[in-house]
């Protein structure tokens, strides 16, 4: 029976090789087919993200002020 197992053992660290090379050759092969940004593209995107984020903040800001000052109001009657 150890001599089973001692195969099993082997025989799995293969195969986990195996599987590995396998998948590692498989995701630099989806890699190849990313299409990447360019620099224009990456500063374009980045800065309508930027710009997007500090929008919401702002709107954000607004409305719990707006809704702060309201709660005060109806508290402090």
């Amino acid at each position: 029976m150890a001599t089973k197992t001692a195969a099993r053992t082997v025989s799995n660290k293969a195969g986990l090789k195996e599987q590995t090379s396998k998948f590692l050759r498989g995701a630099w092969a989806e890699l190849k087919k990313v299409h990447w940004p360019t620099r224009k593209e990456l500063v374009t995107y980045t800065a309508v993200v930027l710009v997007s984020v500090l929008i919401v903040a702002a709107l954000l800001w607004l409305f719990d002020s707006i809704f702060s000052f309201l709660l005060g109001k109806l508290i402090l009657r």
